[in-house]
Parts: C-alpha cells; structure tokens; sequence
C-alpha cells in the first residue's frame, strides 16, 4: 500500500530520536499524521515540522504504557483527522544497569513502555482497522530482539517479547483471512538523543554498540516497511550479522557479549549522576533526532539498499544472465558455421 498525501498515520514516540526522524520523513503537502508521546515540547516541534511541509499534525500527548490513553489518542485521530491507515510503534525507554541493579518498578517500567505500549497500540489499531479490513500496524524492532547484550536486560526483553506478539498476531490474522498487515523493522545502533536522557547506573556515559547509524537511516526502513508487503526488515549489516551469528554459534556470542560488548557500551565520558532521565517522565525541551554521536555516525546503509531493492536487482540480474547466455549461444552458432 503506498502512502498516499490523504492517508492518515500514527507515531508512537514521535516527539524525539528515530520517531522524530520518522515523523520528518513522512511529512509532504497533504499528509496527517497523529503524534503521540509523554513530552509536549518535542510533540509540538514535530506538529511545526509536519505543518512547514506542507502537512497537518495533532499533537497528543500520550502515555503509551497506559491502555486507556492509547485508545483516547486513537479515536481523537480518527475524529480529527480520519480513519487510520498506517500505526507505527516505536515508543520506548530503557534503563542501562547491571541486572541485579535494577529495582523491579524500573523493569517493569521498561516492560509497560517498550512492551506492554506496543500491545495497547496494536490493540487500538486494530480495533478501528479490522472492521475496515484494511490498514498497515510496523512494530519498530531491534537487533536485540534476536540477541540479548548485556546491561539492557529489560530492554531486550521487551524488544524479545514484541517478536513473539507479532508473529501470533500475524497468524491469527492469515488464519482470518485479514488484509490488514504487521511489519516489523529491526533496527542497529542509531544516534538518538536517548543516550542523553535514558537512566543510568553506570560511571561512564552510554553509547551506541558498535556501528552507529543516523536516525535518517531508520525512518527511511520505516516509511518503506509501511510502503511494501515485507514480513521483516533487517537493517544495516551489524543487524543482520548478529542475527546469524547468535543462530550459529550462541555460545560464542555470549562470551563475546561479556568481553567485547559489555565494556563497548561506555563512550570516555563520565556519566552525571544527577541528570535528569525519561524513564518515568519525559525529560523538558525539545530534544530533535539526534544524539550526541554525530561525528561517528553514518547516514548510509548498503545493507538497507541491497534489501529494498533486491527485486530490481533480481531482475537485473536475469536480465543480464540472458543476455550472457544470448552472446553465448550466438558465439556456438557462429563457430558451428
């Protein structure tokens, strides 16, 4: 289904980070778009951004971990803006912190947000497409889905979690013969101001693992899996690499995990005890897209590009088998006469 100027599109956790980025990859003349999250002054932001291209935004703000809220903000969409045609999950924090660290309200906290919001979004989404067997629901996922790191136990599971609500819920649905779809996008490190802002119990500031992406790089997977029938999106090589590396050797990737991972979560900066985080309440201000991790992040993914476009590339590459084959025979028959 393509996304045309007049449908209508909801963003959970739109107010920062890849949701924000999301947000601005979206925005054209004509198009609605429902901005839901905790912090106002990032949703209104994001509603001028829509609004200079040419959009129309609602702010809404929203608890995602509160079923109640989730449903308000939905029906608010559809009488305001119309029906919906495209809910996208992505809302989420974290909390970076040894397991035994971690009281239980925080991991429940992580659990309810990451998890449990993306169930209540689901939940109203489905509740207003069903009936009109249509619609499109993308659950922003993760590399941590397939493979747990340390020091983000909560984060893990709850991205873990979502893959297995997924898939039974996209099996129910073929077994309905529903033509409303789920998509799940993975994603890799990505340069969002949640470094920033995530709760901490570490001496020294949190950072991306390994290869760092720009948020452009994320929404640009996002629009696209709302764009096209694909079960999932892997993106960016580190995603996939680990994937297959976890399904291969799991042992290995736990020992790497301890020695290489854990220690490479930490930037040379010294973490401020006293700072503010959004694990219970936003965080003020308008915080952007972006993260404090610019000068090592790419806007580039080849990986990304060889996926969404691996039909062109099949067809090219029929084309030009045939057209080897055709020399070839053509040499035969020459030699032959």
């Amino acid at each position: 289904m393509s996304l045309r100027n007049r449908e209508v599109i909801v963003v959970t956790g739109a107010s920062a980070g890849i949701g924000r980025a999301t947000v601005r990859a979206l925005a054209r003349p004509g198009a609605s778009i429902a901005l839901l999250a905790r912090g106002r002054d990032g949703l209104e932001a994001a509603r001028h951004e829509v609004e200079q291209a040419g959009g129309t935004a609602l702010v809404l703000p929203t608890d995602v971990s509160d079923p109640q809220q989730v449903e308000a903000a939905a029906a608010a969409t559809e009488e305001q803006l119309g029906p919906i045609d495209i809910w996208i999950n992505n809302a989420m924090v974290s909390i970076f912190a040894p397991f035994r660290k971690v009281a239980p309200e925080e991991f429940r906290r992580v659990t309810e947000v990451t998890y449990l919001g993306y169930v209540y979004g689901t939940l109203a989404a489905l509740r207003r497409m069903l009936p009109r067997d249509r619609g499109v629901i993308v659950q922003v996922g993760s590399a941590l889905a397939y493979r747990g790191i340390p020091l983000q136990s909560a984060y893990c599971g709850a991205k873990h979690a979502i893959v297995g609500f997924t898939e039974s819920l996209r099996a129910e649905l073929i077994h309905d013969g529903s033509r409303v779809s789920v998509r799940m996008v993975h994603l890799p490190g990505v340069n969002t101001p949640q470094f920033e802002w995530i709760r901490s119990k570490m001496r020294r500031r949190s950072k991306p693992v390994g290869k760092i992406y720009q948020p452009e790089v994320a929404a640009r997977a996002i629009v696209w899996a709302a764009r096209h029938r694909r079960r999932e999106l892997f993106v960016g090589a580190p995603t996939v690499q680990s994937v297959l590396a976890d399904k291969v050797a799991p042992g290995l990737m736990d020992r790497y995990m301890a020695k290489v991972v854990y220690e490479g979560h930490f930037a040379d900066v010294p973490e401020d005890p006293d700072r503010p985080d959004n694990l219970f309440g936003p965080v003020d201000g308008d915080h952007g897209a972006h993260g404090p991790y610019d000068r090592l992040a790419t806007c580039h993914s080849p990986q990304l590009w060889l996926t969404t476009n691996r039909k062109k590339l099949a067809f090219a590459g029929a084309g030009l088998a045939s057209l080897v084959f055709g020399a070839w025979l053509g040499q035969r028959s020459a030699k032959a006469q």
